[in-house]
């Protein structure tokens, strides 16, 4: 059919998003103005149906000439404006030149290029020719907040006359809520009880008060909301997976495996919080510690351990909020002896690490290399069924205590001097005073990978010339010549990018991450540069910064300064022990990867699955189910693809939500500073450098002195440090992991500069201050 009526449209093949949903809307029994729909067949054909268009058109009067593409109005992707629409359009000429320019909108470079942000391909347009509307008044009802994500607000803007000046920005318009039973009121609850989703609504009303719809597509910009919850309300949701250098969303079967890990984490904290998965992103829900009259007075204090500024202000700010007032507590229950016992197991270790660095250091590896052992997945297992059975075991048992309070005792090393030195030294000289601490497992392979691409420089021209992707493919192969890349992959192959996700490949599966830090390695020419020179500067820089400390605090404060840099030299023997804890967790996760993958491949071969890599986005419930009846999961498989791939592409992920879907960062002050951007200092240092923000550590290319931008880091992207001049992340602790190798490295740091990725254009100079925690723009 190359014509269709607008209340015939139904497929979104055939007549495109916004004809599809304007027809639906009519068959519902709304006011929608009449119309056809010129379809993607004609498109495809390339010829207007003249004859068929003029005889639909000449009872019509003027019209309205809009797209309709088969991606447009989508649920992640709303492509508002990039196409053309065309308005008062009279004469079967004009017309038919109209649909022909919406066609040709296409291939505008607006529209290409918001396809290629996307991963989008080029769609199919269908063309809607209505009758135009003359209005009086016209706008967009927004049925939730768009900019605060608040579902329970309704936002209108119009202006006198047509509402293309509201659509694109040109005309004043008067800005409010909808008050309840009034028809915009009453239009935007339609309209979302039928689509289930919040809408953007565009309106009319003409010369006799009539309200027309003309379209209706979901609020894309919004992320997804909290699950409903039969608890006190509001809630308050704070995102997590940061904390493990994740903003991407989660795969299914990463998302049970990281609940536990985070629980665990927070546990360890004192806090107690219900994990919820929102967006594929982990958030904790902290409402009833927010409530708690004792709780939520050191609840801002303890999420500055790992959960950083951001998180701490929004914290700050939903302690005032009367609706998260302190509720009476619950009858105060005896500490258990189990807990009585753990309580006495820290201070043991603790003490005992303080007292012998060395000997807690040594505690560490042994255990880790126990961990690394027990990890691997006994002989023997044949069949789906056993390695289902090995994936919900609780992995190796026995005490952790060898590897725990080492590295609890190296944070609180850290974490003690800062208050008991407050007014004698400012928290740079105590930063630069744990610059380039020993042991780091994290650093040791960053420099195990620099003295890797050294020595591969004989096939500089081949690692430099060919993508990463290509070079890993090679070497999966077998292809490339022997650069050494193989003992490291033996020691550090367990490690990726978004390592804590179980569905996202390690490096010895893709090693692509690897080979793009090598390329920027090889770009490393003047020696002082060197990545094992600048760690042995920050090295001899911190001792220097401790020696002359300790020299100052002997004067000034001779009592609470000697335990102060008695805990700071204990920090630099142990702290760099705390990447441990994630290096050892992950030998796990490794093991529990390949059996998974294995059992994908038994679905594979049993029709259940399209590849083995599939079964990461079933629960392992489905996975297990699926084996057992082998049902067909592919069409769920795809749905929740298309779903990830989406969330893949969301560029804000919010640090705390309310229930009712706002962002509380929205509701706070901007963070701007005038020409720039102000974050948190986490590593001392000045440096001016040409700005490179970076997705993906597996395309990175960076120069030497480029200047690092990123939403979040893990240690998968710590290789890039080796050759950056500076860091500037969205979020971040400065006790994490980026801020606290970047130290390591004497690299200028600001952590939690709000939209960062954003804000900073890519190639733009920029000078990063890491002791006045504020990143500005250089004049070119």
């Amino acid at each position: 059919m190359l014509v269709v009526p607008l209340a015939h449209a139904a497929s979104i093949a055939l007549a495109g998003g916004k004809a599809a949903a304007l027809g639906e809307l009519i068959r519902a029994g709304e006011t929608v103005p009449d119309g056809f729909v010129v379809t993607t067949e004609a498109f495809r054909a390339g010829v207007v149906p003249r004859d068929v268009v003029a005889g639909l058109f000449q009872a019509m009067g003027p019209v309205a000439v809009r797209s309709s593409a088969t991606a447009e109005d989508l649920p992640d992707a709303s492509f508002s404006g990039q196409y053309d629409t065309f308005l008062d359009v009279t004469g079967i000429d004009p017309l038919i030149a109209a649909i022909e320019k919406c066609w040709a909108s296409v291939r505008s470079p607006r529209a290409v290029a918001y396809r290629a942000t996307r991963g989008l391909p080029e769609p199919e347009m269908a063309v809607i020719v209505q009758r135009m509307i003359t209005a009086t008044t016209a706008g967009v009802l927004f049925t939730a907040n768009p900019v605060t994500g608040n579902r329970t607000e309704m936002l209108v803007e119009s202006t006198a006359g047509p509402g293309t000046g509201v659509v694109d920005g040109t005309a004043p318009v008067d800005r409010f809520s909808p008050a309840e039973g009034t028809p915009l009121r009453a239009l935007g609850e339609r309209l979302q009880q039928h689509f289930a989703a919040p809408q953007d609504v565009e309106w009319a009303i003409d010369d006799d008060r009539k309200l027309w719809l003309l379209q209706s597509r979901p609020i894309t910009t919004l992320f997804p909301a909290p699950p409903r919850h039969d608890g006190p309300l509001p809630r308050v949701y704070v995102e997590f997976g940061h904390v493990q250098g994740m903003l991407r969303p989660v795969t299914p079967m990463g998302l049970s495996s990281l609940k536990r890990l985070i629980s665990a984490m927070t546990a360890s904290l004192g806090v107690r919080a219900e994990i919820v998965d929102i967006g594929g992103r982990l958030y904790g829900d902290l409402s009833d510690l927010a409530r708690h009259p004792s709780a939520r007075k050191r609840l801002v204090k303890l999420m500055a351990v790992d959960f950083g500024p951001r998180a701490q202000a929004v914290m700050d700010h939903v302690l005032t909020d009367p609706r998260f007032a302190p509720t009476p507590a619950g009858p105060r229950t005896e500490r258990s002896k189990s807990a009585l016992g753990t309580g006495f197991r820290a201070v043991t270790g603790i003490l005992r690490a303080l007292r012998s660095p060395e000997a807690a250091r040594q505690r560490v590896l042994h255990a880790v290399e126990r961990l690394r052992l027990d990890a691997a997945a006994p002989a023997g297992l044949n069949t789906a069924h056993e390695r289902i059975a090995f994936v919900r075991a609780d992995g190796p048992g026995g005490s952790a205590d060898d590897l725990t309070w080492p590295i609890v005792a190296g944070l609180l090393a850290t974490a003690v001097p800062g208050e008991l030195l407050k007014g004698v030294a400012t928290p740079d000289e105590i930063h630069t005073a744990l610059g380039g601490v020993p042991g780091n497992v994290t650093i040791e392979m960053d420099l195990a990978l620099w003295r890797l691409a050294r020595d591969a420089a004989a096939h500089r021209e081949l690692l430099l010339a060919t993508p990463p992707a290509d070079l890993a493919e090679l070497y999966l192969r077998g292809g490339l010549p022997p650069i050494g890349l193989d003992g490291f992959l033996e020691r550090y192959g367990h490690r990726g990018p978004a390592e804590a996700d179980l569905g996202v490949p390690r490096w010895s599966e893709d090693p692509s991450g690897i080979f793009a830090a090598i390329a920027n390695y090889l770009r490393v020419t003047e020696p002082g540069q060197a990545p094992d020179v600048r760690f042995a500067r920050a090295a001899a820089a911190g001792e220097a910064a401790l020696d002359e400390l300790a020299t100052r605090v002997r004067r000034r404060r001779p009592v609470r300064g000697r335990l102060a840099i008695f805990l700071l030299r204990r920090a630099r023997a142990l702290s760099g022990l705390r990447e441990y804890g994630k290096f050892a967790g992950l030998y796990r996760l490794s093991s529990v990867r390949d059996q998974l993958l294995l059992i994908g491949s038994d679905l594979v071969e049993n029709g259940a699955l399209a590849s083995p890599g599939d079964i990461m986005f079933l629960t392992l419930d489905e996975a297990e189910a699926a084996v057992r009846t082998g049902a067909d999961q592919r069409d769920l498989v795809a749905a929740r693809r298309a779903t990830h791939l989406a969330e893949s592409r969301r560029q804000h992920v919010p640090v705390a939500l309310l229930s009712d879907g706002t962002d509380v960062e929205a509701l706070l002050p901007a963070a701007g500073d005038g020409d720039g951007w102000r974050g948190v200092g986490a590593s001392p240092g000045t440096v001016t450098g040409r700005a490179r923000v970076v997705h993906d550590p597996a395309t990175a290319r960076l120069d030497p002195g480029d200047i690092l931008v990123v939403a979040t880091t893990d240690p998968a992207w710590t290789p890039l440090f080796l050759t950056a001049g500076g860091l500037v992340s969205e979020t971040g602790a400065v006790m994490a992991h980026g801020p606290t190798v970047a130290r390591e490295y004497g690299l200028p740091a600001v952590i939690s500069v709000r939209d960062a990725t954003i804000l900073i254009e890519d190639g733009q100079q920029i000078t990063v201050d890491g002791a006045a925690g504020t990143v500005r723009g250089v004049a070119p």
